[in-house]
């Protein structure tokens, strides 16, 4: 079967701010269709934002489209911010956007980190929920940490792992989201800023099959790597916010019902396809498809190709 295109890039027919908080105050955009079947675009990170290739997945004469930065990210302001954010803050922050654009309920487009958010807002707001389109599962596990920031990962990318290393003394590289969160919210602008990119681009490094130099540079660019790292880390070391190693599947049964598809790298060093696996045994009524030819990033082409055409299927729902 031919791959189904990506689409073109539209501009936004609507965008606003969103105040979530005294603090908080979060940028959205819609795109496509003001009428059509609404789609909630839900960024990675925690701290990635938006831009506007993330419109590309969806036909824009059929969906309405609502992409937004979470607390921290993007536009949304203040900046890198890491005071009152944590997964319940963006969990409620989602129940606000939709009730401040008067939708009944949406579907869910998430990959990465936004796969864990979609899952923990869809266990927690079932109702809402019309359908998941998941991508690169994160299950935010402390084996899923441990194997990304501390071993097992360094093996595939020893030369990015050493670029990785370099901000952290040997004497702490024992703990290194521990050491890296010290650095990240150090007083220090330039220990801030060299750890941010160090943390940032060794994400990059590894988010594809074939490494996109284009793509590393980016992560280091001083505003983008800031609120990424600093956001990232603050949620890893902090467990996600939840009380639990295993919240995700464990809260599984209360979303059998909706309608779930899983795109998944089969050589994704990022978020491993154990987890996708794991996820469609704690979900058996999802779809998974395993892209052969492929790492973790959405832009990739197959993995790209498999996101429209998910997007493409639910138009029958």
């Amino acid at each position: 079967m031919k791959p189904t295109p990506a689409h073109p890039i539209c501009e936004p027919f609507d965008q606003g701010r969103l105040k979530v908080s005294d603090l908080h105050e979060l940028h959205y955009e819609q795109v496509g269709h003001p009428q059509g079947v609404p789609v909630l675009f839900v960024h990675g990170g925690p701290g990635g934002g938006i831009s506007p290739q993330c419109r590309q997945f969806f036909d824009p004469e059929f969906y309405r489209v609502i992409l937004f930065d979470q607390r921290g990210a993007g536009l949304s302001t203040p900046q890198a911010e890491l005071e009152e954010n944590s997964t319940w803050d963006l969990v409620s922050d989602m129940e606000k956007l939709r009730e401040h654009l008067g939708l009944e309920s949406w579907i869910l487009f998430g990959g990465s980190w936004g796969s864990t958010l979609s899952l923990i807002y869809a266990e927690t707001y079932p109702e809402r929920v019309r359908a998941l389109a998941l991508r690169g599962i994160f299950l935010c596990r402390p084996q899923e940490l441990q194997w990304f920031y501390q071993e097992g990962a360094h093996r595939l990318f020893p030369d990015a792992w050493e670029r990785y290393l370099e901000p952290i003394p040997p004497a702490e590289r024992g703990n290194l989201m521990e050491a890296y969160y010290k650095r990240l919210t150090s007083s220090d602008k330039e220990i801030r800023l060299q750890s941010a990119r160090a943390w940032s681009q060794w994400e990059a490094a590894t988010s594809k099959l074939l490494p996109d130099p284009q793509l590393v540079d980016h992560h280091g660019e001083s505003e983008f790597a800031l609120a990424f790292a600093r956001i990232e880390c603050h949620y890893f070391v902090n467990g996600i916010f939840v009380d639990s190693d295993n919240y995700i599947l464990e809260q599984a049964h209360k979303i059998q019902h909706i309608p779930c598809q899983i795109v998944h790298g089969r050589y994704d060093v990022v978020c491993p396809i154990e987890n996708a696996w794991d996820l469609k045994k704690a979900l058996p009524q999802a779809k998974l498809h395993i892209v052969a030819d492929a790492g973790h990033s959405a832009f990739e082409p197959s993995i790209q190709a498999q996101l429209v055409q998910v997007m493409e299927e639910f138009k029958k729902l």
